[in-house]
């Protein structure tokens, strides 16, 4: 089997998450440009993590057509064992670390951190290009990157919630709300899949973008997309703490339970009700959330900001 890069190494293990959490299913195809849109990279590294996927057996490879989910895999061939779901912090993770705790100036330059962190050209492009997608990143107008400093405080991770509060259960009260039952039926399995299995057994990332996915695909149905887009913008932005802070599963299984009691009162046509019940989740959210429990550590005269780690869901 080939060397990998780490980053190619992260795209296989987020693939392999996909087919064992049913998101892919055996014979399905798998979309280059699809995938480095959902990871936020270039294809180059897609292609390179399905190749590897393939010489493990959990890709199938066909003549002009790519590479589809093998028709031999099974549950059991791709669960995670236990000492695999606290993952290695990838390089994406670990320059938003640094940034978090004020390791790296605001202003940097690609070769800084090629230099810093042993990245390759191509590397240090994907992230930076992440990073700008996410809302944490800009390029200076000459030379140079620029970290912004979003969502890298208690406050402005309160005023997050805040503003999700005010516009997530307003858009089911659009006049141009529409049920999708489509959307509502791929949610409620998810939430059930999670419930039964999912939050035992993947990785935590892949659980704050399941919570993610559900308040975005919920509030899709408003048919105004600067709902849509306004939510999703500020959900990339408050990821960049939560990639800091561990998720406490047992509470994960009453923000389950609070969006399949939100799916069935869409169904039941019940939109006020689910409107308030939303309102209702997403303050319980911030009530456990808020004050957000921010410690000072003094390490070699140095200040950080630590999150609690049990701060993130929905």
């Amino acid at each position: 089997m080939r060397s990998s890069s780490q980053l190619t190494s992260n795209i296989a293990r987020e693939i392999s998450q996909l087919i064992r959490s049913g998101d892919l299913k055996p014979e399905e195809h798998l979309s280059t440009q699809g995938l480095a849109d959902k990871f936020g990279v270039s294809r180059s590294p897609v292609r390179e993590a399905m190749q590897t996927l393939f010489e493990q057996g959990l890709l199938e490879q066909k003549h002009n057509r790519g590479f589809f989910v093998s028709a031999k895999v099974g549950v059991e061939l791709v669960e995670a064992p236990s000492d695999q779901l606290q993952e290695t912090m990838s390089d994406y993770h670990r320059l938003a670390e640094d940034w978090l705790t004020d390791r790296i100036p605001a202003d940097v330059t690609e070769q800084m951190l090629r230099a810093r962190y042993g990245f390759t050209k191509a590397q240090v492009n994907d992230i930076l290009m992440r990073a700008a997608r996410e809302g944490w990143a800009e390029r200076k107008q000459g030379y140079g990157w620029r970290f912004l400093p979003v969502a890298k405080t208690a406050e402005a991770f309160e005023q997050i919630y805040r503003f999700r509060m005010l516009i997530e259960p307003a858009a089911m009260l659009e006049p141009t709300f529409t049920l999708d039952r489509k959307i509502i039926e791929e949610q409620r399995r998810i939430q059930s899949r999670m419930l039964e299995t999912d939050i035992r057994t993947l990785p935590a990332e892949r659980l704050l973008y399941n919570g993610s996915l559900f308040h975005e695909e919920l509030i899709r149905m408003s048919g105004n997309p600067f709902f849509h887009l306004s939510l999703v913008r500020v959900n990339r932005m408050r990821r960049l703490l939560e990639y800091r802070s561990n998720v406490d599963r047992d509470r994960l299984h009453v923000q389950c339970e609070d969006h399949l009691t939100i799916l069935s009162l869409l169904e039941q046509g019940e939109i006020v009700e689910a409107s308030y019940a939303m309102r209702r989740h997403l303050g319980g959210a911030l009530t456990r959330k808020s004050p957000l429990l921010w410690s000072q550590e003094i390490s070699g005269g140095v200040q950080t900001r630590l999150l609690s780690p049990d701060r993130a869901d929905n």
